[in-house]
């Protein structure tokens, strides 16, 4: 696996073996992306702005990994049964709680998670270089993921790759616990 992404790793490896984060492959985010697809590309990405950035890369990464961790179907067009039509606005603080429920972050994580919708989140804009990067990070993947940029990238290509490498680590994990 590529170097750039092994350091990445190391920074999420806890939140990539958890069932609570693999769950978010269960939902689509754009098109065929699912919501754990979106949040490694965003946290990627983040991860390599904060690099470049000098910003608090583990912070910024945790944060990027976990700004979507809703974990519901926002698509459901039943009136019954499907999230409120508010979903842009009202996903981050249900990613944060779901994000404090299952994890500790800190809380400068959870002002970041809670922020990665601004300016829908008008009370909750970005109050630091981390939460500045998960915000762009997350309209910039949401954007290529939406046009279709993404869908036969080699960016998209990276993060499969990722993707295949947790599966099968978690894949391993769960055989050796047996």
């Amino acid at each position: 696996m590529h170097k750039n992404l092994l350091e990445f790793h190391k920074h999420i490896e806890d939140l990539s073996a958890s069932d609570v984060v693999m769950q978010m492959d269960n939902y689509i985010q754009h098109g065929d992306i699912t919501t754990l697809e979106h949040v490694i590309a965003v946290s990627y990405t983040a991860f390599i702005l904060a690099k470049r950035w000098n910003a608090d890369v583990r912070t910024t990464v945790r944060a990027a990994m976990l700004h979507d961790l809703y974990l519901y179907d926002w698509h459901i067009k039943d009136p019954a049964t499907r999230p409120p039509l508010t979903h842009g606005f009202t996903h981050p603080a249900k990613a944060a709680e779901n994000a404090a429920k299952y994890f500790e972050p800190s809380a400068k994580e959870l002002k970041i998670i809670r922020s990665h919708m601004w300016p829908l989140t008008l009370f909750h804009c970005p109050t630091s270089k981390e939460a500045l990067i998960v915000t762009l990070a997350d309209k910039y993947c949401a954007m290529n993921e939406t046009l279709g940029i993404y869908d036969d990238s080699a960016y998209r290509k990276k993060i499969k790759t990722y993707l295949v490498f947790i599966k099968k680590a978690r894949a391993k994990r769960n055989k050796n616990s047996r």
